[in-house]
């Protein structure tokens, strides 16, 4: 907490923002600098995870200020460190509950109930599945809606993939895959390709993309793991298998709006209704900024805006209302910001025994045969954005249980065997072993809650 961030008991929040997107960060970076003092919701699990859609892409090269590009997580990673920067509170939790039936408006988020004068809803929008026969058998056995999170696992590689899709993320991901599979099928329901015009031109120019135009998957097959997608021409009706050892969606989204049904208006697909260009919801009080409102555009910066326009109407409204209670700064600056700092391969030199959190096979190796305390390793990648939400978590748990149990952080493009060994078909996967014997495995963002109670039973607490 910072010097100027006291709070008063019973005095309701200036403004709650549900949504860490660059919708959420954006408002949450100008709210502040309005000496509002906002909270931020991040999100965690529901409808996706805290920081959005950039979470789960490589280089975003339109967002301007970038000219080489910025990969999506490091993206969101400035963005918070922005908003934290300005004296901008984080809860990093999901928003459980939210009342506009009554004012104040009150927020459930991790046990906690909140006050809120003023509401900007940020949460976005979360993939689409095709709700195949056989799609729940094989999800995280060879499907996933994140290639960019699961494409370097080693089920994967030197191995033929799919994707499903016509826009933009489908190209994208399309491209991506081409680094780990032997060759990419893009599956298009229609005869072009929704993109723009760039990365279209990327897609038909890969000798290792065939475009399946009018074609539509009707259902998988497979043992243990994905094998065969069977597919089915639009326009000829006919039925033909194709063998990939992935696929991969990538077929638009939807709102995440379940928490405001029969509390504000929403349009026929879910989204949040506004007056064009405006960011008032059909509650006074009540903003929305990014996805949750925009079933057009939905880029990085549109949403950026529109958080910027949600965050200004918001200190408006409540001033007008005389809602605001502004903060006083000891100073006029700010500190600088913080920013994660990345952990280093662990290596003979570098080796601590006691240490809390490490990285790479050979803190792997040393610990596994030689600590007697339970060992917490998972499996990520670089441009895994989950991983990158879900470290900070596990950091923490280990923390709060103060060297009782250990980490180690495998990265899987460089430790490929140690992952194919270990099993890994997704990231992030984290195993809990005590006494070289497995006694967990999660696959994908979990409560950090979940982590710690399981470790809890191990230690006999």
């Amino acid at each position: 907490m910072l010097p100027w961030q006291m709070e008063v008991k019973g005095r309701p929040e200036n403004l709650v923002i549900v949504g860490s997107g660059p919708a959420g960060y954006t408002a949450a970076i100008y709210a502040a600098r309005a000496n509002l003092e906002p909270l931020l919701i991040t999100g965690f699990q529901r409808g996706g995870i805290s920081g959005g859609q950039l979470m789960t892409t490589t280089h975003v090269e339109n967002f301007p200020g970038f000219p080489d590009g910025v990969l999506g997580p490091e993206l969101m990673d400035l963005m918070r460190a922005q908003a934290e920067r300005w004296g901008t509170k984080l809860e990093e939790a999901d928003a459980d509950l939210i009342d506009l039936k009554s004012r104040p408006f009150e927020i459930e988020a991790n046990g906690r109930s909140i006050k809120a004068n003023s509401l900007i809803i940020a949460t976005g929008a979360r993939a689409n599945r095709l709700d195949l026969p056989n799609e729940n058998k094989f999800w995280s056995r060879g499907i996933s809606a994140c290639a960019i999170c699961d494409g370097a696992t080693p089920q994967f590689r030197k191995e033929e993939l799919a994707v499903v899709g016509g826009g933009d993320s489908a190209c994208e991901e399309a491209i991506y895959l081409t680094k780990y599979g032997s060759h990419v099928h893009l599956l298009v329901r229609s005869n072009s390709l929704r993109a723009s015009a760039a990365m279209a031109d990327r897609v038909v120019a890969n000798p290792l993309i065939t475009i399946h135009w009018d074609t539509e998957v009707v259902d998988v097959q497979g043992e243990e793991w994905l094998s065969v997608l069977n597919l089915r021409g639009l326009k000829s009706n006919q039925l033909k298998s194709i063998s990939v050892r992935g696929l991969f969606y990538a077929i638009g989204h939807t709102p995440n709006t379940e928490l405001f049904v029969d509390q504000l208006m929403l349009d026929a697909r879910g989204y949040l209704v506004t007056e064009p260009g405006r960011p008032e919801t059909s509650v006074e009080g009540v903003f929305a900024a990014g996805d949750v409102a925009d079933s057009e555009w939905r880029q990085g910066v549109t949403a950026a805006s529109s958080g910027c326009k949600a965050a200004l109407a918001a200190e408006r409204w409540l001033s007008s209302k005389n809602l605001a209670n502004l903060i006083e700064r000891k100073s006029v600056e700010p500190p600088q910001a913080k920013r994660p700092a990345l952990t280093q391969v662990t290596t003979e030199s570098n080796y601590q025994p006691e240490a809390i959190w490490q990285k790479g096979s050979f803190a792997l190796r040393k610990l596994y045969h030689e600590s007697d305390r339970p060992l917490l390793v998972v499996y990520s990648s670089p441009s895994c954005g989950p991983c990158h939400v879900l470290k900070p978590q596990l950091k923490r748990v280990l923390e709060e249980l103060q060297g009782k149990v250990q980490g180690v952080e495998i990265d899987i493009e460089e430790e490929q065997e140690i992952a194919k060994q270990a099993g890994v078909s997704g990231t992030p996967t984290v195993q809990l072993f005590k006494e070289k014997d497995l006694k967990n495995e999660w696959r994908g963002v979990k409560q950090r809650s979940e982590f710690k109670e399981a470790i809890n039973i191990l230690l006999g607490e």
